[in-house]
């Protein structure tokens, strides 16, 4: 039974990574094979979160903590959308936004190295919970 889980989920990663690719890297043409408008700020934005959760599956398979795998989730998705704002910032948007998602990736960053700090055993001073 691990082994139909663990194949499940990788592949399901691959194909959500696989298609979170082709939309943030080319939204015109995942567009037309969706039948979707090409609005491609919005196609970035949907492909980082498409690469994010296979991203999550495969952490998963690595670790077993919760916190680890939604920290590194949280933290991708906010580099990675923060790199769309910047990228795109003549669609439209505010220009703090880069800015404001990049500071919530950075958060997660540290978050994260405390979290494994902490799973790991290195950090005696702080609880598990």
């Amino acid at each position: 039974m691990r082994q139909v889980v663990w194949g499940v989920t990788a592949v399901g990663a691959a194909m959500m990574i696989g298609i979170g690719m082709w939309c943030r890297f080319g939204p015109a043409s995942f567009a037309e094979w969706a039948n979707w408008p090409n609005h491609e700020h919005f196609l970035h934005d949907a492909g980082v979160f498409q690469i994010a959760i296979g991203l999550m599956m495969l952490t998963a398979l690595w670790s077993r903590d919760v916190l680890t795998v939604v920290l590194v989730g949280f933290g991708f998705t906010n580099l990675f959308h923060a790199a769309n704002h910047y990228l795109d910032r003549a669609s439209g948007g505010h220009g703090s936004d880069a800015w404001f998602l990049l500071a919530f990736a950075a958060l997660a960053g540290v978050a994260l190295i405390a979290r494994r700090r902490q799973v790991t055993g290195r950090d005696a001073a702080c609880p598990e919970r």
